[in-house]
């Protein structure tokens, strides 16, 4: 397993904004009532907040590196304004940067809920078809087996529209380790039982992209678990541990779901870790 402080491992690393989206503002605050996380963000006519979803883009020695892959574009009109869906995706932001999708090497995911995995896939003349042929995609066993199967309280977040196709591609990981120079993947069961986030060792220090284990800056607080979360109680310490973590490591955080900011640092306010976003 290689070192994930290796020096010049990783030269580059960008965030990626993928698309803009709502959900329910209840389900992202679990059991913090809406007196109090209504203070923290506005809610719609239909009680939504409105989140992002983002990717960062890595270049290391082992090639580019995209870490999530957004929502991609197979959806209904329906769907879309269900969501309140952008039409963007992570091609659309990667052509910003002049980066062909065909020349991402690996795609490291958290994991396969829709809005993480979806725009692994798009809409084909024979149906769905990877977006990154060249790209060997990780994740955990215990993710893609639960994808597979469906095992989720929620019925439509794992489709097999976005897995069958690119299942060729898969290298499955058990547990935590470094498959990638400056890469390591770190379990953080919680959100679903193969949540993982990834720590890279950028450049101007490391960062930790925590996906749906700390989406915003507001997910700090211990309470806040999503109520999409398959383990409400070891989110919780999967999050803590992570923030703890990045107090003293200097890790920062990159921000999956949050539409103010893509990065943070933690900080120790008399015994409490809170999260500061970076402009």
């Amino acid at each position: 397993m290689r070192a994930v402080h290796d020096r010049g491992s990783i030269s580059r690393i960008e965030p990626l904004r993928t698309g803009s989206f709502r959900l329910d503002g209840g389900g992202m605050f679990g059991l913090i009532p809406k007196t109090m996380w209504s203070q923290w963000t506005e809610a719609d006519a239909h009680n939504r907040i409105a989140l992002t979803t983002r990717s960062l883009l890595v270049e290391s020695r082992d090639g580019l590196v995209l870490v999530e892959a957004g929502y991609g574009d197979k959806w209904s009109d329906r769907e879309r304004a269900m969501y309140e869906l952008e039409p963007r995706t992570a091609v659309d932001a990667l052509a910003e940067l002049s980066v062909d999708p065909r020349d991402i090497a690996h795609v490291v995911l958290t994991h396969l809920h829709f809005d993480h995995a979806a725009g692994l896939t798009r809409a084909g003349a024979a149906g769905p078809e990877p977006v990154f042929p060249s790209a060997r995609i990780h994740v955990q066993r215990q993710e893609w087996l639960d994808a597979l199967a469906n095992r989720s309280t929620m019925t439509r977040t794992y489709f097999r529209s976005h897995l069958d196709p690119v299942a060729t591609q898969v290298e499955l990981h058990d547990g935590a380790c470094a498959p990638l120079a400056g890469i390591e993947l770190i379990p953080t069961a919680g959100h679903t039982w193969g949540h993982q986030s990834i720590l890279i060792a950028a450049p101007d220090g490391p960062v930790l992209f925590a996906g749906d284990a700390c989406p915003t800056v507001h997910h700090a607080h211990p309470a806040a678990s999503l109520g999409y979360d398959m383990l409400a109680y070891e989110s919780m310490l999967s999050k803590l541990e992570i923030l703890g973590r990045a107090v003293r490591g200097g890790w920062r955080l990159a921000l999956d779901h949050d539409p103010q900011h893509a990065f943070a640092r933690t900080v120790d306010r008399e015994g409490r870790l809170v999260l500061v976003g970076e402009p």
